[in-house]
């Protein structure tokens, strides 16, 4: 965090040093923004944080209990020098997969065998408000209001190379109960997501939906023509809702009317996990948000 201040700190010094005193460049160009200029802007953070120490972390797809938006593109339309309309979005899509591969010494299966988990996700957030401004410098305040609402879904997918033979023996790699561990690449015994003795084979998170009314209040710098970096911090109203979610399990038992036999069948099951609810009134952007921000 002190080498971030020490960073923006070095932009300010350096502008003004080098900038010509007043509203206007040695050129001719008007630092602030006019009536009828757009803007766009974005989370400046993790850039500054790259500047600092190498350090560029990726998008994250939901905040938690810090209700920041990272990587969210922002917009303005200035109906006049003290007058700007807000607009937020940000659309996001991407999953990754991931292969758990055995050593098969030692068990009825012939070779090494590869399990597969897939993942998928989305987060989407759509934003729109008003922003009033003021001062006479390069340097500006502002505050205003906006509401956000954010749409998010989350799955998981499996794949077992070995379907296992339906029999309870040891030496077979994922008889009966066994599943992968794709936290640490080994063969449990419980189900991850409730400890039962059934291996997952799909997961679909219940779908989120945010909605966030909130006022604000920043400081904005323009260190070079229509270029300027700010600070905003905002307090108001947020609530989520996450639905129901449906997880998909296998497990290798003795069917109804085979009890005693031995001989196992795989048997599917269908589970419910369950809803959630959440509302809050408080601060936000506790851990600071910096915006750069280009006019035209």
């Amino acid at each position: 965090m002190k080498k971030k201040v020490l960073f923006v700190a070095s932009i300010f010094l350096a502008t003004a040093t080098f900038a010509q005193d007043g509203l206007t460049s040695k050129k001719g160009e008007a630092y602030l923004p006019e009536a009828g200029d757009w803007a766009i802007g974005f989370d400046a953070t993790p850039f500054l944080d790259y500047a600092s120490n190498g350090n560029l972390p990726g998008a994250m797809w939901v905040g938690g209990n810090n209700r920041r938006t990272p990587m969210t593109i922002v917009g303005k339309m200035f109906k006049d020098e003290t007058t700007a309309y807000r607009m937020k979005v940000r659309i996001g899509f991407g999953g990754f997969t991931q292969e758990n591969v055995f050593d098969t010494s030692g068990t009825t299966v012939t070779g090494e065998i590869t399990d597969e988990a897939k993942v998928s996700r989305m987060m989407i957030t759509l934003g729109g408000g008003i922003e009033k401004r003021r001062g006479s410098t390069r340097l500006q305040g502002f505050y205003g209001g906006e509401a956000l609402i954010s749409f998010g879904s989350y799955s998981e997918e499996y794949t077992y190379a070995d379907a296992s033979s339906g029999t309870s023996n040891g030496t077979n790699l994922h008889y009966a109960t066994y599943t992968s561990d794709f936290n640490t690449g080994a063969i449990t015994t419980q189900n991850p997501f409730f400890g039962q003795n059934e291996r997952a084979t799909k997961w679909t998170a219940g779908s989120t939906f945010i909605l966030q009314l909130r006022g604000f209040v920043g400081v904005e710098y323009f260190f070079a023509p229509k270029m300027s970096i700010s600070a905003e911090y905002g307090w108001g109203l947020m609530m989520s809702s996450t639905g129901n979610g449906e997880l998909d399990t296998e497990s290798y038992e003795e069917a109804t009317g085979a009890l005693g036999t031995g001989v196992e069948s795989n048997i599917a099951r269908k589970h419910t996990t369950g809803a959630s609810s959440s509302f809050g009134i408080d601060t936000d952007n506790n851990g600071g948000v910096l915006t750069l921000m280009f006019h035209f």
